[in-house]
């Protein structure tokens, strides 16, 4: 067995906040294009709010549900979220965003903490994965999904994805516009 090198901690966290950003803003666009995710979004009530964090004061990125049920990132929010992931630590979180490890296999390691409804983070990891299956090349997005979609097309993959990254390009746009 090979062993692997160690990635420095300063450069763990510069990746994970740059993939914490990505995640968080590919989550809100894909709330916007994908059936699949639109209808899990549905289920959360109008102002629900979501992060996902890294302990105990690392990248986080923090989501609301609008009125008409689409995802928003909220910016210095006071209000503590009612659905929080938290990694236990920055490797932890390295390891799932590197794609070593699954969300599932790391909520199964006991790396993340879910503090809200079980039922709620459930839903929320569905569409993480759903969003990783579509963005993500599909060797890479088995690795990150526990159970790839077997009745994703590639017509859905491409359009899916390309709609996504197009959403998330214009946002910088029209942020600094």
């Amino acid at each position: 067995m090979i062993a692997k090198k160690s990635v420095k901690p300063a450069l763990q966290l510069a990746y994970v906040k740059l993939m914490m950003h990505i995640i968080g803003r590919g989550l809100v666009m894909a709330s916007q294009v994908d059936a699949e995710i639109q209808q899990e979004i549905t289920q959360f009530p109008a102002n629900f709010s979501l992060s996902m964090n890294v302990f105990p004061n690392g990248p986080a990125f923090v989501a609301r549900v609008t009125e008409n049920h689409q995802l928003e990132l909220v910016k210095n929010s006071k209000i503590k979220p009612d659905l929080t992931i938290t990694f236990k630590h920055l490797h932890h979180a390295f390891l799932v965003f590197s794609f070593q490890e699954s969300t599932s296999q790391a909520f199964a390691n006991d790396r993340m903490i879910a503090d809200g409804d079980i039922s709620n983070a459930i839903r929320l990891v569905r569409c993480l994965n759903k969003m990783e299956a579509l963005i993500l090349p599909k060797l890479v997005a088995e690795l990150a999904v526990k159970e790839y979609p077997s009745d994703l097309s590639l017509k859905e993959k491409l359009t899916g994805a390309a709609n996504i990254y197009l959403k998330v390009a214009q946002s910088y746009f029209k942020r600094s516009a």
